[in-house]
């Protein structure tokens, strides 16, 4: 096991290093969600931005504290990582144990909450649906039974099908992400543990440079 100081101080910093690669990634996703027509203004994207700038700040607080062997800073980074730790495991956990019927009321919640009808409008051209939940659209002013969701060659040859709604559509997606993101979530909450366990290693650990010098000046004091 990795346990001398040079060790323990190259895996926590290129620990760290990963980290701030995944935040340049959450940060890249959310201004790319911002540019996208289909998602301008969803309160989602927001979230994943501040995620990307809340983890690059960690990371970079815990890659000073490894390369500087800094006490105090290493001893925040632990604290913050346990307490983030405790909120991403349990975000993880419940994602991963919402059933089918609790997605479609968090799915329909966010459906109702979203202000902008056109970007409405714009999620049921491009799935090819209407209404969320019903067979009446009540945030359109054009009615679901009125709205033509099949490609125009099929229109010539038969009449084309009622639109079915929003969710029926998205429900695989759905049910997917939240797989997905309790997933992904769970991996990097026991990642977070092993970063914490790592810098209360290397926290403790007395550096060989130092460990020399104290042997050479044995009446020196060190504060440490």
């Amino acid at each position: 096991m990795c346990g001398g100081f040079t060790c323990s101080k190259n895996a926590l910093t290129a620990l760290n290093i990963l980290y701030i690669v995944v935040a340049f990634i959450l940060i890249g996703v959310a201004v790319y969600g911002r540019a996208s027509a289909l998602i301008t203004n969803l309160p989602i994207i927001g979230g994943i931005l501040a995620c990307g700038v809340i983890l690059f700040l960690i990371s970079i607080l815990g890659l000073i504290g490894a390369v500087k062997h800094h006490q105090v800073l290493l001893f925040f980074y632990m604290l913050i990582l346990f307490l983030l730790f405790l909120i991403q495991f349990s975000i993880a956990c419940a994602c991963l144990a919402v059933n089918t019927k609790q997605q479609e009321q968090l799915a329909e919640q966010g459906w109702k909450q979203v202000e902008n009808t056109d970007l409405r409008e714009k999620v049921q051209d491009t799935f090819k649906c209407c209404g969320f939940n019903s067979t009446i659209d009540d945030q359109s002013s054009l009615s679901c039974h009125e709205k033509v969701c099949c490609q125009s060659a099929d229109v010539n040859l038969m009449p084309c099908p009622p639109c079915p709604t929003c969710m029926h559509k998205l429900q695989s997606t759905i049910d997917y992400a939240f797989k997905l993101c309790g997933s992904i979530g769970l991996f990097f909450s026991f990642t977070e543990v092993i970063a914490a366990f790592l810098a209360k290693r290397y926290r403790n650990q007395l550096d060989p440079e130092e460990k020399a010098a104290r042997a050479v000046f044995p009446r020196q004091n060190y504060l440490y």
